[in-house]
């Protein structure tokens, strides 16, 4: 015991010299688990208010230290994004589509502090998402999701910031 003393309490004094302090859990740092099926289902209720709405309806989940969750459904496609201040995560729980990422967002508007959006991406490259896929999208990329007729997506989104 005494030799492990003698190893884990400097450890722990270098550790905050250097500015390491312990994590104190809030209430909002839990773990979760999320399953596809359980978010499907959560989802059902995007769907319809995507179909009253404009085509596409997302929902925050949680709030973290230094991310937060959503869950969101597109019957059409997007318009150009660019987040100056968060990447995106996305995994694609259902349908397909094509991703559009680089280039530069046409008709640029600033809509938050951070949050560009626009008409389309112009000179970026396309690629084919599906079902199962997970996508990467680093801060200041614009992007755009587009889908062809009868096409939808569901997708769980991380915004890391």
């Amino acid at each position: 015991m005494k030799k492990v003393t003698r190893i884990l309490l400097p450890a722990a004094f270098m550790l905050l010299s250097m500015g390491a302090s312990p994590q104190v859990m809030t209430s909002n740092q839990t773990s979760e688990l999320w399953t596809p099926a359980k978010l499907l289902e959560q989802a059902q209720h995007l769907r319809q208010l995507a179909a009253k709405g404009d085509g596409s309806a997302s929902e925050k989940l949680e709030d973290y230290p230094h991310h937060y969750t959503m869950l969101a459904f597109r019957s059409r496609s997007g318009g150009a994004e660019l987040h100056e201040n968060f990447t995106d995560l996305f995994y694609i729980l259902e349908g397909h589509g094509t991703l559009v990422t680089g280039g530069a967002v046409a008709d640029a508007k600033t809509t938050a502090p951070g949050e560009i959006r626009g008409s389309s991406v112009k000179g970026g490259a396309s690629r084919e998402f599906k079902t199962g896929d997970v996508v990467h999208i680093p801060a200041g990329v614009p992007h755009q999701m587009l889908l062809g007729d009868g096409e939808i997506v569901t997708y769980f989104v991380v915004k890391i910031g």
